[in-house]
């Protein structure tokens, strides 16, 4: 059986995270959607909250599965018995970063393979980085995420 572990930091999720594990989950028995805590990156949102709100949105899915996690991802494959790590390209610019990191990946977990998707065309410019910036400066995101998500941006920026 193949599990595949996708893992980000989710901040917050996207609709092209949510296309990339809609497609995911027709291509694999089972799907891991690892939300990372990502300390370093000093998140929006804290990852109870983006765990949620990703396990809400992707529960239609029936094969998805939502976590957080710390740590290194290699130690957390084997824990979900998971052999492929899923990991999306929007430009051509994320590739040389996701290249180095695959590598990386295959020295730690030789036994993993490392799987790249594109989302939708549609999507292939959202960036959560991007989101939290329009957000944060009071524009509209409604288009690039999801409902809930957007309710929780402005419950966030609100406080």
């Amino acid at each position: 059986m193949n599990k595949a572990i996708y893992p980000g930091t989710f901040d917050p999720v996207t609709n092209g995270h949510v296309d990339l594990i809609q497609r995911a989950s027709n291509l694999f028995e089972q799907v891991v959607v690892a939300v990372a805590e990502s300390p370093k990156k000093k998140p929006m949102l804290d990852l109870e909250t983006r765990v949620e709100l990703t396990r809400i949105i992707c529960e239609p899915m029936g094969n998805v599965t939502v976590i957080g996690f710390t740590g290194l991802l290699t130690e957390l494959l084997p824990k979900q018995g998971a052999n492929i790590i899923l990991r999306g390209l929007r430009a051509v610019s994320d590739f040389e970063y996701e290249f180095q990191l695959a590598k990386m990946n295959r020295v730690l977990a030789p036994e993993v393979e490392s799987m790249f998707l594109t989302p939708a065309e549609k999507h292939s410019f959202i960036s959560s980085t991007l989101v939290r910036e329009i957000a944060s400066l009071g524009g509209d995101v409604s288009q690039f995420v999801h409902p809930l998500v957007v309710q929780e941006l402005n419950r966030h920026l609100a406080n």
